[in-house]
């Protein structure tokens, strides 16, 4: 169980909230205490894109690993739990409405308002205050208490951005088969029948003697003809490939950020 022990080794480090298989939810955001009995009961985990989302998850069950917390809930329970204004407490409807959202039992007290526990900087040592009626203090120094030195510190939030890789979208080649008429122009040649007819003379007449003076005869010729021939080959013609590059833009990100400023009360120089 996670107590006041712990608020210090909690706060001062960068910690990460992760569930009991190790699955990594977010960043430790803020802490938070209850009014009655000044032990932390919730805490606030920094999930979505760039951490820009503030999740409440209860502290009931949860375990301290080093900086970082180990919570019994899925991942996908978190990202769906209400959501919750992060404005420096809970309201019993809001705590009540998570609790459902967990499955879990209340603290039994009755008290449902908070305050918020602020992020301490590395090297900051957190302490605890003492608890008020209806509200959860804030885990830090007291700036009205014996205990706090003679300076404050001022913080801001300073703006983080970075890039992830996510799938846009798919490219393949597909290879399918197409007809298309092709004409080519073919020479080609026949015969045909000529009937010729010579003068008998001295060079042919002794042929024009030779066998009977009257008869029947019969002469023939085989006539021929060239047609096309049509034969297709497959032969490669290009090789094609898919290929990658990388174009880089220019991206504008807007979000808001944070600043703790100081103003002074009473007479000053």
């Amino acid at each position: 169980m996670i107590s006041n022990d712990n608020l210090d080794q909690l706060t001062k480090g960068k910690g990460t909230v992760y569930t009991n298989d190790g699955e990594k939810l977010g960043s430790i955001g803020e802490l938070y205490v209850d009014d009655t009995t000044g032990q932390p009961s919730w805490v606030t985990v920094n999930t979505g894109l760039f951490g820009t989302k503030e999740t409440f998850v209860p502290l009931q069950d949860a375990s301290i690993d080093g900086n970082d917390l180990r919570v019994p809930y899925d991942k996908s329970l978190v990202k769906a739990a209400p959501s919750v204004e992060r404005d420096g407490h809970l309201s019993p409807t809001e705590e009540e409405e998570l609790y459902r959202h967990y499955s879990v039992h209340g603290t039994g007290t009755g008290t449902t308002n908070t305050d918020t526990t602020s992020q301490v900087d590395a090297g900051t040592t957190a302490g605890t205050t003492g608890t008020s009626s209806g509200n959860r203090e804030a885990v830090g120094h007291d700036t009205s208490g014996p205990t706090t030195d003679e300076a404050m510190t001022r913080s801001k939030e300073e703006l983080r951005v970075g890039t992830e890789t996510q799938e846009t979208g798919r490219a393949r080649l597909r290879k399918h088969v197409v007809t298309e008429n092709v004409s080519k122009t073919v020479p080609v040649s026949h015969e045909e029948v000529r009937v010729e007819r010579e003068p008998i003379t001295d060079a042919n007449r002794g042929n024009a003697y030779d066998g009977p003076a009257i008869s029947e005869e019969e002469h023939e010729v085989v006539l021929t003809a060239e047609r096309p021939v049509v034969d297709k080959e497959a032969v490669p013609v290009e090789r094609v490939r898919l290929d990658k590059e990388t174009v880089t833009e220019q991206e504008t990100v807007n979000e808001q950020v944070r600043e703790e400023r100081i103003d002074t009360d009473g007479p000053t120089r």
